[in-house]
Formats: C-alpha cells, structure tokens, sequence
C-alpha cells in the first residue's frame, strides 16, 4: 500500500482514502518504531509519535505522518473491555467543549494530554500547506473526531476528512448539530454490523452521534445512511449468522481487522 494512491485534494468520500485511513487506524495499535517503519514504506516521510506524559495519568497515543501532499494523524483505540471501564466510571459525563457543546469527560481529559504536543507537530510537519487527515479506531476514534472539531480554533482551513471506525458517541445535540454544520460533509463514521461500542455512551444520557454514518451490512456490504428498520433488521440477521460462533458478536464486530476486511472488500465502492 502507498499513499500516492491517496486522494488528497477531496474532501469528498472516497474508498481508497477510507482503505488508507483504515490501515493507518490499524496502524496505530503498533509500537512507535513499526509506525515508523511502516510509514516510510507507504511514502510518508516523516513520523511524530505522541503519547500523554505519565504525569497526566492517562493513556493516549497518536501518530502524526506526513509527506509533501498529506499530513495523516492517527489515534491508537482500546481494547473493548478497557474501553467498557472507561464508559462505565465517573468521566462518563459532559462537560463544555467545542462548538458550545458538552462532549464526554474522559475523551476530553484524554485529549488535553497531548494537545499541546498534536499542535507543535502539525506546525511541525505541516510545512507546505498539505491536506490534513484524522483517523482512529474505538477510543482513537472518539479522540480523533474530538480533535478536529478543537482543531477549528487553531487553524484557518478545515480538516480535510476524518475517517473513523466503531466510534463511540462523544457529544450531545448542541455539538451534535455544529460539528456536522461545520465538518458532517467531510466527517466518515463507519459502523460495522452489530458493533456494540457504537451505541454507547447512550442516548438517554445525552449523546449523540456526529458525521456521515457509512454501515457495513452482514454481508460486509456498505451502505450509505441506511434506514432505521433496515439496520436494525440486518443486525438480526447479523446475529443469527454468528449463532453457534466462538466469541460475541458485539465485539468481533468491533475489532479493527473487520472493519479493515469490509473496508478492502468496498475498495472500489462509493455509496453515495
């Protein structure tokens, strides 16, 4: 894989970004050197690894890649259980945030951690006026879209795409309806099938989901926004295929490798 096969000046969907991306939020799961190795044999010359000081008593990490036409930052996600402890405790509440909404505490506690570091290497690496692209998966996912509605404050041209994978809920209504104002148009949330830490935190707590939804059928299909009742039917039928399977099915659903099987599979696929 290399990133000149990479849609830099779009910042409309399109399937070789959102493969890119996916394998860039895979990516990010690995220790800094193999982030570094892997991003030089897909043409991306220069490489930040970030992580939250041990002071802050959090556990972000992030990448920063660049080349002369793209600047890509990943967020690494959680492990499902880790990430069901972090949903679970006293953070799981809202606070002020960007847009003049209120977003999840611990989100934007974990995000504060290494803020300052993003910033200094966007500035860093972002020398030549590059497109600029946010991916994650799980937690990454979260931190990732987090980031680009801050990131609306510091710099005077957008974000030009943020591709995330089984992202939970991070913001209620009001930031809900000003981030996709602002970046719903250029913002892809993948959900694939029955994924379980899509529909958490809840609704009935008060939040909501941002960008444009892009589902994987349990076929691996994708479908563009689909119905209500269509998702809901397939899901079903996602889970009586998984009957009798090792594992749950919230969560196999879940793992990057999937949504990245689903994503090579619709290489070629736009629905929209």
């Amino acid at each position: 894989m290399s990133f000149q096969s990479f849609h830099s000046d779009t910042t409309f969907y399109h399937p070789e970004n959102a493969y890119c991306l996916g394998l860039a939020a895979q990516l990010a799961y690995e220790p800094a050197k193999k982030i570094e190795a892997s991003c030089g044999e897909w043409g991306l010359d220069r490489t930040r690894f970030i992580e939250s000081p041990k002071a802050s008593k959090r556990d972000t990490q992030l990448f920063v890649a660049a080349n002369d036409r793209v600047v890509v930052v990943a967020f690494r996600g959680t492990e499902p259980k880790k990430l069901q402890d972090w949903l679970a405790d006293a953070n799981t509440v809202l606070v002020d945030g960007p847009f003049g909404g209120r977003v999840h505490a611990g989100f934007h506690l974990a995000l504060d951690s290494v803020w300052l570091t993003l910033l200094d290497a966007l500035r860093e690496v972002r020398d030549q006026g590059q497109s600029l692209w946010f991916t994650g998966h799980s937690l990454g996912a979260a931190l990732a879209a987090l980031a680009v509605a801050r990131l609306r404050d510091e710099f005077d041209k957008p974000v030009h795409g943020l591709y995330t994978f089984g992202q939970p809920r991070i913001g209620d209504r009001v930031f809900e309806r000003a981030y996709d104002q602002d970046n719903g148009g250029r913002s892809f949330r993948f959900v694939n099938n029955n994924d379980v830490v899509t529909r958490v935190p809840m609704r009935v707590m008060g939040f909501s989901h941002i960008g444009t939804f892009l589902y994987f059928d349990h076929n691996g299909d994708l479908k563009s926004d689909p119905h209500f009742w269509f998702s809901l039917l397939d899901r079903i039928e996602g889970r009586i295929d998984d009957l009798g399977k090792v594992g749950t099915d919230g969560l196999k659903d879940h793992f990057m490798k999937a949504y990245l099987e689903r994503l090579e599979k619709n290489r070629a696929i736009n629905p929209f």
